[in-house]
């Protein structure tokens, strides 16, 4: 277990036993596990510790194109994992768009309030007055039951069905470099985000920054290679790359900046 710690967060400890956990049942029982929905941080660390040993293998899907959170199947590697096994359920929300305009934070607050966790949702996508969402296939018959309003409008939920069209997403990371002064959180959001370094530290104290999807609150956490930054307002960027250090022995860093088109 510390072997593998020692490479990932200290605040990641839990989840990494809870796959090692995982893990040993797959061993174990020699029969599949299906995780809930995963971000791409928690997926990473799921297939970083399975794919060490060389009898298991991993499988996730979403459902929708790219999606951001998928459930993963850890398996031995003699099943071959179908769509079915996901067991993922896509909804179509109907509102009165002509009197109320709903966004993702809305629908998110409504399929929270419900009483489960995150995790037993996808992703969310919303295109013009279309709302579709992604769920755990156990929960469906629930979530018809209790979701039935978002606020103070009323909605409809209705099952989707192979044939319906799922929305998709045109995103597109643009990069550019950028030399830091260090790898604190404020120091990489007011750089990139081209806002004051109070500014940044006023954003992360008020819990609306996040780090590889947790909040994070603290202005000097440490950023690495790889992680993925939102800040409410300011979009999606990621640390591609750190490449050394300039001769004023700043870090010279690749950054990405996700657009939507």
């Amino acid at each position: 277990m510390e072997h593998l710690i020692q490479h990932f967060r200290k605040d990641e400890q839990t989840f990494i036993e809870k796959v090692v956990g995982w893990q040993r049942e797959v061993e174990d029982r020699f029969a599949p596990k299906l995780t809930d929905f995963l971000d791409p941080r928690e997926r990473f660390i799921v297939s970083s510790i399975i794919h060490q040993s060389e009898d298991l293998q991993t499988t996730a899907y979403g459902g929708f194109q790219e999606a951001e959170r998928q459930r993963v199947i850890i398996y031995p590697s003699y099943f071959e994992a179908q769509l079915d096994d996901f067991q993922v359920a896509f909804f179509s929300i109907k509102f009165p768009s002509k009197f109320v305009q709903l966004k993702h934070p809305d629908v998110l607050g409504a399929l929270l309030s419900m009483g489960m966790e995150r995790s037993k949702y996808g992703d969310i996508r919303v295109e013009d007055n279309i709302i579709q969402f992604a769920a755990a296939g156990e929960v469906q018959d629930y979530i018809m039951a209790n979701l039935t309003s978002i606020g103070k409008a009323k909605v409809h939920v209705k099952p989707l069905t192979e044939t319906d069209r799922l929305i998709t997403l045109s995103e597109e990371w643009f990069e550019k470099s950028y030399t830091v002064s260090s790898m604190r959180l404020d120091v990489i959001l007011a750089t990139v985000a081209n806002i004051s370094r109070q500014k940044s530290q006023s954003l992360i104290k008020a819990g609306k920054v996040k780090v590889n999807w947790t909040v994070r609150e603290d202005a000097s956490f440490e950023v690495q290679e790889g992680d993925i930054l939102s800040a409410r307002g300011f979009g999606r960027i990621k640390i591609m790359m750190t490449e050394g250090r300039t001769k004023k022995d700043k870090i010279r860093l690749q950054i990405g900046r996700l657009e939507q088109k």
